[in-house]
């Protein structure tokens, strides 16, 4: 596997130390990722997203959904089991589990609902105001200058 040094980009750069870890943790990151649970990334409108994990065996109450340090944490912790229960075949995967999502900058999650096994976790990206694109209004010469002028004397 190839390694890159960002050394020279936190040399040349301020601010964007998130951007450089986040590719950092990308290119390091071992290959052999988890994959339990697995889970699906969709866009849902132009600034909308759902995360959608599968979480069959689970009840909301077993579940936690939290935002810390830019990041969103998925985990489960499954309740003990009354005793007495034999299986003659367990196929439901119902491990603890801990998923994280990097999430960009300005993206809020709006919401989770659990319904057929699945847990919905829906975000939204809210640009703010002093991000979005304005207009600048096109004033004339004389208008430039007028104002100038009375700037000036005051």
């Amino acid at each position: 596997m190839r390694s890159f040094d960002l050394a020279p980009l936190y040399r040349a750069t301020v601010g964007f130390d998130r951007i450089a870890d986040l590719m950092d943790r990308a290119l390091s990151a071992d290959v052999a990722q988890p994959t339990y649970p697995p889970y699906n990334i969709e866009k849902t409108a132009d600034d909308a997203y759902r995360i959608s994990v599968a979480v069959a065996g689970f009840t909301p109450d077993e579940l936690s959904v939290e935002v810390k340090e830019g990041a969103l944490h998925v985990t489960a912790r499954k309740a003990p089991e009354p005793e007495g229960k034999t299986y003659l075949h367990r196929g439901i995967a119902t491990r603890a589990f801990e998923r994280r999502f990097a999430l960009a900058d300005h993206v809020r999650v709006t919401g989770a609902v659990h319904e057929h096994g699945m847990l919905h976790i829906d975000l939204i990206r809210e640009t703010p105001e002093a991000l979005k694109p304005r207009r600048i209004e096109i004033g004339r010469t004389a208008d430039v200058e007028a104002h100038a002028l009375s700037s000036t004397t005051v």
